[in-house]
C-alpha cells in the first residue's frame, strides 16, 4: 500500500506534523510519554519516502530492542514505506560484520556468546574464585557496564564502580581480565564485542566506511535518551560527515544507567550539532488529565523534563496512595482491585500490577492465584519460546506450503485441534490450561485475520512476530518490573511496594541515582491510561512491626493523591 504525501500528514497533530515535514539536517525531537513519538517518526520516514526525498533503501531506523524494531518495520509497511531498514543497534553491526569480516580479517566470524554466567564461572575457576549465580549474573553486568561505557579492564579498575561483596576490585579487575583471555581463545565474542568490533572495523579501514555511508544515508534514532557512550561512537561512524540525523527521546525515561545509558548525548545534540532543529510533542493522548498531572507533579523543576499536556477530556479519579499494615495484605487489596475491573468489564491483558524488582511479584502472585485471576510475569518465558507455540507454527508452516482452499479460521482451527486446543477452556488450572491459553492465542490471531489474510500470509505475520519477539496479547493480567513496562501502557495500572529502600532502592545513594529512581516511578504512573492507583505497606510480613516509610517520592504528589 502506498499513500500519499499529503494523506501522511492529515493523520498528525501540529507538533507531529512539523516533525514529519522536517526531512533533512539535524533534528531532536522530544517526545514526552504517550504523545505519539512513534508515530511521528514512521509518518516522517513514510512522507520523507512518499515525497521522493528518502530513497527507501537508504534509511536506518534505529532503535534497542527487537520486540520495538518489529513495532516500526509494521507500521513502516502499513505506510507504503516497504524497504526501509528498522533494526536494533547490535543486528545492524552484526550485519556488517558478517558482511565484512571475511574481506577484511579473514574466515568466518568468531562464534558469538549467548550469555555470559558460564564463560565468567570458568574465569572464576581460573583463578581460584567460587562465586554464586547472583554474583555472576552482577560481574556480567558489570563486564556489559565497562563496554559500553568504551572502557579497557585498566580503566575500569579506576573507575570507582562498587563491585558485588565477595570480590575486591583487584580481583574484579583479575575476573575481567581471565574472561576475556579464555573467550579470546575459544575464539568467541560477546553482544558488546559485536558493537566494539563493528566500529572497530569501520574507523580502521576507509574501504568499508565508505560502503557502510554509501548504503545508509538518512539515520533515525529512536529512544536515544537510552543511548550509552559505544553505541554513540557507532552511530557517529556510520553518519560520517553528513548531518541527516533524526534524535527521538524524553530525558524523563531515562532508566537504564546500569546499562551504560546517559541522557547527555540527548540534551547535548542541539549544541554539537550546527543548525540542529530542536521539536517537542508534549500532547499525551495516552492518560486522563488526573494521570497526567500526577506525572508532571513527580517531575517538576528535574532537568530536561517536559510538561506533558493532556489531549483527553475524559476523567479519570484522582491517582490514590494507600498504605498497607505488610506486602500480603497490600497484594490481597490489589488482587481484589484487579479482579474488580475485571467484573466491572476490563479485560485482564489491560491490567498491570507493576514493581521494582522481580522478588516483589511472588505475593501478588499468590494473591491473584488465590482470587482466581489470571497472570502474565513479563520476563518469564517468552510466548514464542514455549513448546506447544513452537509445534504450533512448525505445522502451520508445513500446511501453509501446500495450496490451502478452506477459510485461514478452519485451517488453524483444524492444525491446533490436532495437539490439544478445543473451543472450550479446561477446567483445571495448571500447565494444561496455561498449554491451552497459549495455543487459543493463536487461535484468536487467526480469527482477527481471517478477512485479511491467506494461511500463507498468517503464517509469514506469525514467524516475522516470533524472530522480532513482537509477542501477541494474552488474556492475563500483566505483572512486570518497571524497567520492563518502559514503552507499553495499559488501561489501569497498580503500582505496589513504593516504599523507601525500594523505590528508591536502598543501594540508590548518589544524587544522580535517587534521580533515575524517581524516573522509573514516572515510567509507570505514564503507562496508564484510565486508572492508576498506588500503594506502600509498612512491613514485609504479616505480624512484624511497621519498619518502613512511604517513597519519599509520594511526597511530591500530595495535593493530588490521598494517604490513607
Amino acid at each position: 500500500m502506498t499513500l500519499d504525501a499529503n494523506e501522511l500528514l492529515d493523520a498528525l497533530d501540529e507538533g507531529q506534523r512539523q516533525a514529519a515535514e522536517t526531512l533533512l539536517g539535524p533534528v531532536c525531537l522530544l517526545a514526552g510519554a504517550g504523545t505519539g513519538k512513534t508515530r511521528a517518526i514512521t509518518h516522517r520516514i513514510a512522507y520523507g519516502v512518499a515525497t521522493g526525498v528518502y530513497p527507501p533503501g537508504r534509511v536506518m531506523a534505529l532503535t534497542f530492542t527487537n520486540r520495538a524494531a518489529g513495532e516500526l518495520r509494521g507500521r513502516l509497511r502499513g505506510l507504503g514505506a516497504e524497504g526501509v531498514a528498522a533494526r536494533t543497534f547490535h543486528a545492524s553491526a552484526l550485519s556488517q560484520l558478517n558482511a565484512f569480516w571475511p574481506q577484511t580479517i579473514g574466515g568466518t566470524m568468531p562464534r558469538l556468546l549467548e550469555g555470559k554466567a558460564r564463560m565468567i564461572a570458568h574465569a572464576a575457576d581460573s583463578i581460584k574464585l567460587k562465586l554464586d549465580t547472583a554474583t555472576l549474573r552482577d560481574v556480567a553486568a558489570e563486564i556489559e557496564w565497562r563496554k559500553t561505557s568504551r572502557m579497557s579492564v585498566e580503566q575500569y579498575g579506576h573507575a570507582g564502580r562498587t563491585v558485588p561483596a565477595a570480590l575486591t576490585i583487584d580481583k574484579m579487575v583479575e575476573l575481567q581480565s581471565a574472561y576475556e583471555s579464555i573467550k579470546d581463545a575459544r575464539r568467541q565474542i560477546d553482544f558488546e564485542d559485536v558493537l566494539l568490533a563493528a566500529a572497530g572495523m569501520i574507523e580502521a579501514e576507509p574501504r568499508i566506511a565508505q560502503q557502510v555511508r554509501e548504503q545508509y544515508r538518512f539515520f533515525v534514532v529512536d529512544e536515544y535518551q537510552d543511548v550509552s557512550p559505544l553505541q554513540h561512537e557507532l552511530l557517529r561512524l556510520w553518519v560520517g560527515d553528513r548531518d541527516d540525523l533524526c534524535v527521538v527521546g524524553d530525558v524523563s525515561q531515562t532508566i537504564y544507567s546500569f546499562a551504560g545509558a546517559s541522557p547527555d548525548f540527548l540534551l547535548r545534540f542541539a549544541s554539537q550539532h550546527d543548525n540542529a532543529a530542536v521539536l517537542r510533542l508534549e500532547r499525551n493522548y495516552r492518560s486522563t488529565p488526573e494521570i497526567v498531572h500526577t506525572a508532571n507533579k513527580l517531575m517538576a523543576n528535574q532537568k530536561g523534563a517536559l510538561t506533558l499536556q493532556a489531549a483527553t477530556t475524559e476523567h479519570s479519579p484522582t491517582p490514590q496512595v494507600t498504605g498497607y499494615d505488610d506486602d500480603n495484605a497490600e497484594a490481597v487489596a490489589i488482587a481484589a482491585a484487579v479482579a474488580a475491573q475485571i467484573a466491572a468489564g476490563t479485560s485482564p491483558e489491560d491490567i498491570a500490577v507493576l514493581y521494582r524488582i522481580n522478588a516483589q511479584s511472588q505475593p501478588i502472585e499468590a494473591a491473584l492465584t488465590a482470587a482466581g485471576v489470571p497472570f502474565l510475569v513479563r520476563g518469564a518465558t517468552r510466548f514464542f519460546d514455549q513448546r506447544e507455540v513452537k509445534e504450533a507454527i512448525m505445522l502451520l508452516r508445513g500446511a501453509s506450503i501446500t495450496t490451502a482452499t478452506e477459510p485461514l479460521f478452519k485451517s488453524v482451527s483444524d492444525i491446533l485441534r490436532s495437539i490439544g486446543w478445543s473451543q472450550e477452556p479446561p477446567e483445571t488450572a495448571g500447565a494444561v490450561r496455561e498449554r491451552w491459553e497459549s495455543l487459543n492465542v493463536i487461535m484468536r490471531l487467526a480469527e482477527d485475520a481471517a478477512a485479511e489474510m491467506t494461511l500463507r500470509e498468517f503464517v509469514a505475520d506469525l514467524v516475522d512476530r516470533q524472530s522480532s519477539n513482537n509477542e501477541p496479547l494474552r488474556s492475563a493480567v500483566n505483572l512486570a518490573t518497571l524497567h520492563s513496562a518502559k514503552g507499553l501502557e495499559w488501561e489501569c495500572v497498580h503500582l505496589i511496594g513504593l516504599n523507601e529502600g525500594l523505590l528508591p532502592i536502598s543501594y540508590a545513594r548518589t544524587p544522580e541515582a535517587i534521580d533515575e529512581e524517581r524516573r522509573l516511578l514516572y515510567v509507570g504512573i505514564t503507562r496508564a491510561r484510565r486508572s492508576l492507583g498506588m500503594s506502600w505497606s509498612a512491613s514485609a510480613q504479616t505480624g512484624r512491626a511497621a519498619r518502613r516509610a512511604p517513597s519519599r517520592f509520594l511526597d511530591d504528589l500530595r495535593d493530588r493523591t490521598q494517604r490513607l
